[in-house]
């Protein structure tokens, strides 16, 4: 299976091994976007309102493809600063997307206890609990 991995800039450290796992189960890994430059955000915020949100918007066109060209989706959703199962808002309009295209949506842990609880269960994601074998 063709899998987005969609995350926080937070989470990449985690990113390494639940790919290379994946890979080892045969499944065809994307990556998020900045990966290879999570500080890439910040440089453009450096460089002024007016070309950050250029680039965010280029940004959010390029995770809309990479939904549509994969057949899943893999939400790392994990604590950041105290939030347990954190989904951002770029990170929730991935799933957004994948819901819309009829894509497969797992969650690395459950729901989080949140303001957008209850669109994510409408979107009736599969939480697998840390346990990648449930990607099927």
């Amino acid at each position: 299976m063709k899998i987005f991995i969609c995350s926080s800039k937070h989470f990449y450290p985690h990113v390494a091994p639940i790919k290379e796992a994946l890979e080892k189960a045969d499944h065809v890994i994307t990556l998020p976007n900045s990966y290879d430059n999570p500080t890439k955000e910040f440089e453009m915020k450096d460089s002024g309102q007016e070309v950050h949100s250029v680039w965010k918007g280029e940004m959010l066109k390029l995770q809309s493809m990479k939904v549509a060209a994969n057949d899943a989706i893999l939400v790392l959703n994990m604590e950041k600063n105290g939030q347990q199962n954190y989904i951002g808002g770029a990170t929730f309009l991935e799933i957004f997307k994948a819901f819309e295209l009829g894509k497969k949506i797992f969650l690395y842990n459950p729901i989080p206890e949140n303001i957008l609880k209850d669109e994510l269960c409408g979107m009736n994601p599969t939480v697998i609990n840390g346990n990648l074998e449930l990607i099927l």
